[in-house]
């Protein structure tokens, strides 16, 4: 997969609203972050727009990203927010200037879309917090992480065991991200390829339920059983029900991922929870789970 060149101070940051709609002020927040890490900011022409629950029209949020694609002096867009609507956009837009002049791409949640188009270009991108939920004042642990990933200062991480865990060690190039968003995927010109990869999954706000459907979308298409290795994330505000009563969401995806002959790691901080670690995707880690804990540096 392709790297873009990390950031340097003074290089220029693009901020878009690709989907749900942000608040202006919040964009502003974001914008004076990046400032204070030495970088300059351009915001999208039409990042403060609102139609209904989104950032603008759908003409509007694609002209935002295209503009951000084609800027020559850009080093990296960064979504404002994720919500809902990258999908409506993502087939309507040219990525092919993105091979020529690589640049990071930033966000997650809906903003998987984007992640999953870019690595079918071959591209590596972050899986990372967005200026929606940067803090009023200052960093914090989620936007630290951000800054290290983008100056190339992030190595790796070291998470304590979780009593899920499965033990075992893999190799593999990291993809996945949202999991109502890889499902949705299926069978279209984005559909994440996990053969050999390390698999991240996340979600927020699901039933137990709706996890188990999903959960087993995943392995009846065989994307679990290819997997090299599985890291999950945060299952933020999972909903409890009447079909699976009793249940914890990483109970349910246990259903699904212990009887894999592969390493599972639980409880790594990322997703819609605090803190948001940032990952690299589309570049190669080594996933180590023992019972001390779990390793994961980038190669």
């Amino acid at each position: 997969m392709l790297q873009p060149p990390y950031l340097k101070k003074n290089d220029l940051v693009t901020i878009i609203a690709p989907a749900g709609k942000i608040a202006a002020s919040l964009i502003d927040n974001g914008a004076q972050l990046l400032q204070q890490w030495g970088l300059r900011v351009k915001k999208g022409k039409y990042a403060g727009e609102e139609y209904l629950g989104f950032a603008g029209v759908d003409e509007q949020r694609c002209a935002d990203l295209q503009a951000a694609i084609n800027e020559e002096e850009s080093a990296a867009v960064l979504c404002a927010r994720g919500g809902y609507g990258s999908g409506r956009i993502v087939d309507h837009v040219d990525f092919s200037t993105w091979l020529k002049r690589p640049k990071w791409f930033i966000g997650y949640s809906d903003i998987t879309i984007f992640h999953a188009r870019l690595q079918q270009l071959g591209l590596q991108s972050i899986h990372g917090t967005m200026p929606k939920n940067f803090p009023k004042n200052g960093s914090n642990e989620s936007t630290e992480s951000l800054r290290k990933a983008l100056f190339g200062e992030l190595r790796g991480y070291d998470i304590p065991a979780h009593p899920l865990n499965r033990p075992g060690a893999a190799k593999g190039v990291l993809r996945g991200g949202n999991l109502s968003l890889l499902v949705n995927l299926s069978a279209t010109p984005d559909d994440v390829d996990t053969a050999g990869a390390i698999l991240f999954l996340e979600d927020v706000d699901e039933y137990l339920y709706s996890i188990d459907r999903m959960m087993n979308n995943l392995q009846r298409s065989g994307k679990l059983k290819k997997a090299a290795g599985v890291i999950v994330g945060d299952f933020m505000n999972s909903k409890p029900d009447d079909v699976l009563p009793g249940k914890t969401a990483y109970e349910v995806l246990a259903d699904y991922l212990q009887p894999l002959n592969i390493p599972v790691c639980y409880g790594f901080p990322a997703g819609h929870d605090e803190p948001n670690y940032a990952l690299y995707f589309g570049r190669e880690l080594s996933l180590e789970i023992n019972n001390a804990g779990t390793k994961i540096n980038f190669l």
